[in-house]
């Protein structure tokens, strides 16, 4: 297996940590970043693999990835594998009929415009070295088949995000950049909650996945456990 240089966002925690270690122990050079430098260094020690590095990022301020942008290249060379895992405000407390949308405003600042923003600034590097995966982490409350009401900016924000790999996926396959979302299933996380059926390393195994596919691989599409589920 190719070994690659990862990074991944809101990786402090939960589902980001996980994939941080299983991209590790696989043999990548991963980039583990969050908002929080105190916390992103915790994470670090918590991981204890020499391969892991850490830096603060923040997907909602330019300036931030900006600067990643610019480190990534200067320590690395490039990047392989941008796993966008940051996400925040699963709302279940509104309903499009009567949402703030300025809530929704700062769910999408993250949930999608961070996750592009990320993306605009790698994608130069990887088309230069005519690699790539982006893996997006979205949510089965994005896929428009079955969609209900509730939780109006965390869905309608991963479902946006679905479309944005979609065409990234067309614009993007002639230099060997594979894009495609993925969807961890119900995890026990801070988001997910203490009830949820999945462990974090099963809710990681499926972006681990999407982030190694080979040359060749599928691109576009929406996976939970290596599976294509819809959009």
């Amino acid at each position: 297996m190719k070994k690659n240089v990862a990074l991944v966002t809101g990786a402090n925690r939960g589902i980001g940590l996980e994939v941080v270690r299983q991209l590790a122990v696989n043999g990548h050079q991963v980039i583990l970043t969050c908002r929080n430098f105190d916390k992103g260094q915790e994470a670090l020690k918590e991981i204890g693999l020499a391969n892991v590095h850490f830096h603060v990022l923040d997907i909602t301020d330019a300036r931030s990835v900006k600067e990643i942008g610019n480190h990534v290249e200067k320590q690395f060379g490039g990047l392989d594998m941008l796993i966008n895992n940051a996400g925040i405000n699963y709302d279940t407390w509104q309903q499009a009929s009567n949402a703030d949308l300025e809530n929704v405003k700062e769910t999408f600042e993250a949930n999608l415009f961070g996750a592009w923003r990320l993306i605009l600034t790698f994608i130069p590097l990887m088309k230069r070295n005519k690699y790539g995966r982006i893996v997006n982490v979205s949510s089965g409350a994005g896929a428009l088949e079955g969609m209900k009401g509730g939780t109006p900016g965390y869905g309608v924000s991963k479902a946006a995000l679905n479309a944005l790999t979609i065409k990234l996926a067309s614009e993007l396959m002639e230099f060997d950049i594979l894009v495609n979302s993925v969807c961890p299933g119900w995890v026990r996380t801070e988001m997910g909650g203490s009830n949820a059926p999945r462990s974090t390393a099963q809710g990681a195994e499926g972006i681990v996945w999407a982030a190694e596919l080979p040359s060749g691989g599928p691109t576009g599409k929406f996976f939970r456990d290596g599976k294509e589920i819809h959009f």
